[in-house]
């Protein structure tokens, strides 16, 4: 039996994924929060914002990693930050390098291969909590698992366990459903919204980034011929995409994960998530609903997001297990 049964009035995976950014899009991040900012490799620096749970250091912490073009204040960071807060949890949500506020802290690309970025981050917590949980979505949930994979003799032991909502596992195909005509939308707004970004940096470090070098863009994976490859350091778009797309190392987690996606999502394909041999530590859930990051249903989360209670109940079995 299905364990996400979506809301009536929105039963597909267009509305699913839609009204689940209108319905959160008021929601706005109300616990005390102090800025924290994070060295990493390569001059790189990283802006958290942490929310301590008032009942003090004994509680577990929830560290958050955001999507494609997302950052601290995105609408499913949000909601699934309060709804942990309210359970007890500090909550620590992240800003991928130059994202957020965090572009004036570092006006640098990022893309969904910087697991050192990740595990800076990982480094720093384990110094400050006694166990923590990473909860991550879209492409930070492929950054994510990717990390746990390739860095995994690097975990710390505090990090106990992670939940990967609605990872891009397969990084060509998906760029390829968001260049279906039914994505349209999607892909317009990820695309403006990238080459928007990038002239935000260009302006910044204009020693570093070629002025108009966007112009012209019109897909995803034109974007990453042009931008993510030619300064990452990969050969072309399709390079990049067979060198982090994290389902060839999901067979290496060794951390329990949850990896949740749903059928029905419009630019990751099914095959694209159930293809991949697994290790006995992951768990793939695959629900025949939900969208893209939508799952809005029955839920004691804010904006009624189905995916944070799921995320949060997985999460908080294994730092219970692990703290026995």
């Amino acid at each position: 039996m299905d364990s996400f049964l979506p809301h009536r009035l929105l039963p597909g995976a267009h509305l699913q994924t839609i009204f689940g950014q209108l319905l959160r899009s008021r929601l706005r991040w109300s616990v005390p929060t102090e800025d924290a900012i994070v060295e990493a490799r390569h001059g790189v620096r990283l802006l958290l914002r942490c929310s301590w749970h008032p009942r003090g250091g004994e509680r577990p912490t929830l560290l958050l990693v955001h999507g494609l073009e997302g950052c601290d204040r995105s609408v499913y960071m949000v909601a699934t930050g309060r709804r942990a807060h309210q359970l007890g949890w500090h909550v620590i949500r992240m800003n991928l390098r130059g994202c957020g506020d965090g572009l004036e802290v570092c006006p640098r690309l990022y893309n969904a291969g910087q697991t050192e970025d990740l595990m800076a981050v990982v480094e720093w917590l384990a110094h400050r909590v006694k166990r923590f949980a990473i909860g991550s979505f879209s492409l930070g949930a492929g950054l994510s698992l990717l990390t746990l994979a390739r860095e995994r003799s690097r975990l710390p032991d505090q990090m106990v366990a992670l939940a990967a909502v609605c990872p891009p596992l397969d990084m060509s195909a998906c760029a390829d459903a968001l260049e279906r005509r039914a994505n349209f939308l999607y892909a317009l707004r990820f695309v403006r919204s990238l080459k928007r970004s990038y002239r935000s940096r260009q302006r910044l470090s204009p020693e570093r980034y070629q002025k108009g070098r966007e112009r012209g863009v019109t897909t995803l994976r034109h974007f990453d011929d042009v931008i993510t490859a030619f300064y990452e350091g990969y050969r072309d778009a399709e390079d990049y995409y067979r060198s982090v797309s994290a389902g060839p190392g999901l067979v290496a987690i060794d951390r329990p994960t949850l990896v949740l996606a749903s059928r029905d999502d419009p630019f990751i394909p099914r095959e694209s998530i159930e293809k991949w041999r697994k290790s006995p530590s992951v768990e793939l859930e695959v629900t025949s609903a939900g969208g893209h990051v939508g799952f809005v249903g029955a839920a004691s989360s804010p904006g009624s997001f189905w995916a944070a209670e799921r995320m949060l109940v997985f999460l908080d079995a294994h730092l219970s297990a692990n703290q026995r």
